[in-house]
């Protein structure tokens, strides 16, 4: 049988903006919270509010979500079981969503105290909702949240498209192989900025 060929966007598009905090990294990709960042993860990072403004422009939905922990940690599991140590505790100024980004009050917010944005939200319900088919992921970190998020909007049947050169993971090896594995569930599924500014652009259009 024939596969179906897909476009970048079908039927409804959401922009879901997968913790973009203040936490970050360093210039030299240290991280400032206990985790580990690839080397230039703000470069890609810098690339989300043009995606966000042009979103707004074409009157896309955008999802923003924060990774957020409770201060007595009871809510990490698992979590600080492998790489990772304390990190996006409630109250420390990293942990809030990344101001350039614009986030506006009466903006689609989600707080999650895991790494997909569908596990224990209401993302869901959201999404049918907003009538959406295609989600568009951004921002961090590729081989974790943004990673199981696909992954989970994959399995509820959504359209998944992952920014390229706008997600950065916990090394550039962990990066470039949870893209490979994003593209190998979604045909088409890594695209580039230029890619999804063109395809709002086109979306307003028609």
């Amino acid at each position: 049988m024939t596969k179906q060929k897909r476009e970048l966007i079908e039927g409804q598009p959401v922009l879901v903006v997968i913790d973009i905090q203040g936490g970050g990294s360093s210039e030299d990709g240290e991280a400032t919270s206990d985790m580990p960042f690839m080397a230039d993860y703000g470069e890609y990072m810098d690339r989300a509010p043009a995606l966000v403004n042009k979103a707004r422009e074409c009157d896309i939905p955008i999802v923003f979500f924060q990774e957020a922990h409770r201060r007595n940690l009871i809510d990490f599991g698992r979590e600080l079981d492998g790489a990772e140590g304390i990190h996006l505790l409630e109250g420390d100024p990293g942990t809030e969503i990344d101001p350039a980004l614009g986030m506006r009050p009466d903006d689609y917010f989600i707080r999650k105290r895991r790494y997909s944005g569908f596990f224990g939200t209401e993302f869901e319900i959201l999404l049918k909702a907003l009538k959406a088919n295609t989600l568009i992921l951004i921002g961090g970190h590729t081989d974790v949240c943004v990673h199981y998020t696909f992954v989970d909007g994959h399995q509820h049947d959504y359209f998944c498209r992952v920014v390229e050169d706008c997600v950065a993971g916990s090394s550039q090896e962990a990066h470039d192989a949870a893209l490979n594995a994003m593209e190998y569930l979604q045909t088409g599924a890594r695209r580039t900025s230029a890619e999804i500014l063109a395809a709002f652009e086109a979306f307003k259009k028609s």
